[in-house]
């Protein structure tokens, strides 16, 4: 690697001595990196002469690939590496929360422009990898909790359907004519909402499933069926856009969303403490009429 960027350098400023200035090398280091990588190479790539350097042909050839690979390095080290994390909070939520979340978060940056945010998906709670995490943002039974938890917002949950397909719904019993979409981990949805209006769910009907809110919420979208999802994602994808329409009364989940206490690292502990701060005003905003 250190070859390879001795000889972009010296490519650029066709001349040995500059080349060493910038990479803070002896004129003699630059001049046995580019001989050893000749040498590895079986080629020569470049003409010396007492007062001038200059590429090969085969150097030329050479010269936009190895510049390519140093900058695909470059980027991938600065978008990996790059950020400040002493100052970068991690926020671990569904794929559902974060697109609620996400035409919230402009009103966070501009209060705290100091405040790098990373966002990350948990679909299942056991698949909770060993990233360091300063915020956990969970749906839980109320039956469930305990002194970890800090409740957010009760929720509610609503069928949603295509517009075209809701013009056709009059009652909740007609969306029986219409293909159910069930969410993993959500599969009980279905069956306690139609419950309530003492229909049964035949569970053998099902035939598209899927593992995110986001995703049945897109295949309603599409008009391949029916769905039940928490109210606040439906809202949400309706105002973004999404032609979809909430056709029932909302129910009582049973859960709530939580946020999970953790450990902070102290680089990011007054970071955080501000974004849970802002999420709990977030959500007793949205529990206010519009």
């Amino acid at each position: 690697m250190n070859w390879l960027r001795t000889f972009e350098a010296a490519a650029r400023h066709q001349s040995f001595t500059t080349a060493s200035r910038e990479l803070g090398l002896t004129q003699t280091a630059v001049s046995q990196h580019i001989k050893a990588l000749e040498g590895k190479l079986g080629q020569a790539l470049f003409v010396r002469r007492p007062k001038s350097l200059r590429l090969t042909e085969i150097g030329k050839a050479y010269l936009p690939s190895v510049r390519e690979a140093l900058e695909q390095l470059r980027l991938s080290t600065d978008g990996l590496f790059g950020p400040d994390m002493t100052s970068t909070i991690v926020v671990r939520a569904s794929m559902a929360f974060i697109v609620w979340l996400s035409p919230k978060l402009a009103a966070f940056q501009a209060q705290h422009p100091g405040v790098g945010i990373k966002l990350v998906t948990s679909i299942w709670p056991e698949a909770h990898d060993s990233q360091a995490v300063d915020l956990d943002i969970v749906v839980a039974p109320h039956d469930r909790v305990d002194g970890r938890l800090e409740k957010l917002s009760d929720e509610y949950i609503v069928p949603v359907c295509g517009q075209e397909t809701a013009q056709t719904i009059g009652s909740i019993g007609d969306l029986l004519r219409c293909n159910p979409i069930h969410i993993l981990g959500f599969d009980d949805h279905l069956s306690r909402y139609l419950a309530n209006f003492g229909i049964a769910h035949d569970v053998g009907s099902v035939r598209l499933i899927v593992d995110t809110s986001v995703a049945a919420c897109e295949l309603v979208a599409a008009e391949r069926g029916w769905a039940i999802v928490i109210e606040r994602f439906a809202a949400e994808a309706i105002r973004s856009g999404r032609p979809l329409k909430i056709v029932g009364a909302r129910m009582p989940l049973g859960q709530s969303h939580y946020l999970a206490l953790t450990d902070s690292t102290q680089g990011t502990q007054a970071a955080a403490q501000a974004f849970r701060d802002w999420l709990r005003q977030e959500f007793v905003s949205s529990a206010r009429p519009s």
